[in-house]
């Protein structure tokens, strides 16, 4: 396996694009070796799905897509991050039990650390955001061959 492997994927800020998000980094993370049915793989598609939303819905439409990119360096951390060109960095909201959203960021630093991974968020040079996930790799990745299986 490479030492590092990535891929980007940009889309538009609609709601179709979150679901769109979650399944190009499960596409992406079979092709790396990751299985569908494994525990991180769910995980890795709920922090994708939570910031994705965040990125259409937090935005106000000040920014007309959002870029979702990952990375595998040396099969050892797998690296999440979800840009838009939005500058108000994400916050923790109070989360009334009544309210049905407000939550995403503490579910996603939960995940994040339930995973013994870390979270960052840095601003672009153009004025936008990005939130950084970084995740321990927890699988030993084998090239998947064009059936679908693992090489041994």
């Amino acid at each position: 396996m490479a030492d590092h492997q990535e891929a980007s994927v940009t889309l538009p800020s609609d709601p179709a694009s979150v679901s769109a998000a979650r399944k190009y980094v499960a596409s992406v993370l079979a092709e790396w070796g990751l299985p569908g049915d494994a525990e991180v793989a769910d995980t890795v598609r709920l922090i994708v799905s939570e910031l994705a939303t965040n990125a259409v819905q937090h935005t106000f439409g000040q920014s007309p897509t959002f870029t979702v990119d990952i990375a595998l360096d040396r099969d050892e951390h797998l690296h999440i991050g979800v840009t838009d060109s939005h500058p108000r960095f994400p916050k923790r909201l109070p989360a009334a039990v009544q309210q049905d959203n407000g939550r995403g960021m503490v579910i996603i630093r939960w995940l994040t650390a339930e995973c013994g991974g870390r979270m960052r968020v840095r601003p672009t040079r153009e004025g936008g955001k990005t939130v950084l996930i970084e995740l321990p790799w927890a699988v030993s990745a084998q090239p998947v061959t064009a059936g679908g299986q693992q090489e041994p």
